[in-house]
């Protein structure tokens, strides 16, 4: 048989689309992969059944439409301060998953050293092994998930060509603090290296924390891409409409990037999305309030269920403490909590590279509905707990 290529050995499929699937066989309340069981605002609606009618069908502008730049450069420049070009400063990609990968190919050289805070979105790492850059990984420390400054000024003192942070954080709902983010700048500034940030959850943050976009700081446009998307802000996962902001230099590679891996984002979805984009702030606003709700819901269903779980700042994820069921594997345990309690999670361990199984990862992007029923099963989890292979001596 013909020879494989080594590049995907260093890493598996994604354990959060398994989940899923294991959700599907099991009829599980999926609380794994984060997407909302919830329609989109119904203007948004509105908007794709006319766009179903009129158009556009074909090919869009390669880097992205330019009436859906135009008013992604409105709103951004509005939430973040800054004046952002349409014609220089954005790339539309298909999801903020290729924006991420076009960022990554257009500023590091296989072998360049690239910092990820630990745990980090899995979709960082494999990222790195794709590009042949090679992860140096800081620890955030739990239950606060500060971090851990002196491994992080070792990890720049290597010479990085690059930081990846997350923030609002997945898995961690960790808010990084304006301070944090100016120490960040601050080694990144001295090492030279170019912060590449995922701010998907942007408008999805709790009181009293407020999201800094990195870029916005003294000095950082010129050596930060963001990587970001509509699919959280508007629930829309499945369009697949990301972007990437950057200098005009990085944005130039990324368009060739972007070229030829995917072309170009879907025509008829951006134009629908540009009547999202021009959702005025009072959408934001009923956002965050929603999503503060539902956090104080799924928060309140862990405590009757009483089990031991982090806090979140941001984002729409918990997780979960399960040390003290003596599991053999985090993995066995989410793979057992579906199929016997019937509520998917992910398990803790797909998020670290540190050796860490006691947690399991579940978000509360649900109705209300949903949560309640996912509550019920979790009352329940005591009762039905049947401890699996004992686990081994030091694991």
């Amino acid at each position: 048989m013909a020879r494989i290529s080594s590049r995907t050995a260093g890493f598996q499929e994604s354990v959060i689309r398994r989940m899923t699937r294991v959700a599907q066989q099991t009829g599980a309340v999926n609380l794994s992969q984060g997407f909302p069981d919830f329609d989109p605002p119904q203007p948004l609606m509105e908007a794709l059944r006319r766009t179903a009618e009129k158009g556009p069908h074909q090919y869009a502008v390669t880097w992205g439409a330019a009436n859906f730049r135009e008013a992604l450069a409105q709103k951004q420049g509005r939430f973040t301060g800054l004046p952002i070009d349409p014609e220089s400063h954005i790339v539309v990609t298909c999801g903020s998953t290729e924006a991420m990968m076009a960022a990554m190919m257009s500023v590091t050289e296989p072998g360049d050293k690239v910092i990820v805070f630990s745990p980090f979105y899995e979709n960082y790492a494999a990222d790195a092994v794709l590009t042949g850059a090679e992860p140096l990984y800081v620890p955030l420390l739990p239950p606060s998930f500060e971090i851990d400054v002196q491994a992080l000024r070792a990890a720049f003192a290597q010479g990085p060509r690059a930081v990846i942070l997350c923030n609002p954080g997945n898995p961690t709902g960790k808010v990084f603090r304006r301070d944090e983010l100016l120490e960040i700048g601050r080694l990144a500034e001295a090492a030279d290296a170019w912060v590449i940030t995922d701010e998907v959850y942007e408008h999805i943050v709790y009181e009293p924390c407020r999201h800094t976009y990195f870029a916005a700081l003294p000095g950082m446009f010129e050596r930060t891409i963001t990587c970001g998307s509509l699919s959280k802000t508007f629930s829309i996962t499945g369009w697949r409409l990301g972007y990437l902001i950057a200098p005009e230099s990085v944005v130039q590679a990324a368009r060739k990037i972007h070229d030829f891996l995917t072309v170009g984002a879907p025509a008829p979805l951006q134009e629908a999305a540009v009547t999202a984009l021009q959702f005025p702030d009072e959408y934001y606003a009923g956002l965050k309030d929603r999503y503060a709700r539902q956090r104080s819901l799924f928060l309140n269903i862990l405590c009757d269920a009483k089990l031991k779980h982090t806090e979140p700042e941001g984002a729409y994820y918990v997780l979960a403490d399960i040390s003290e069921f003596g599991a053999p594997s985090d993995t066995w345990f989410a793979e057992w909590m579906a199929r016997e309690a019937g509520v998917a999670a992910v398990p803790g361990s797909s998020f670290f590279h540190e050796k860490e199984d006691r947690y399991v990862r579940f978000h509360f992007a649900k109705k209300e509905e949903t949560l309640i029923e996912a509550g019920r099963r979790l009352k329940k989890i005591r009762e039905l707990y049947r401890p699996g292979p004992t686990r081994p001596k030091g694991a």
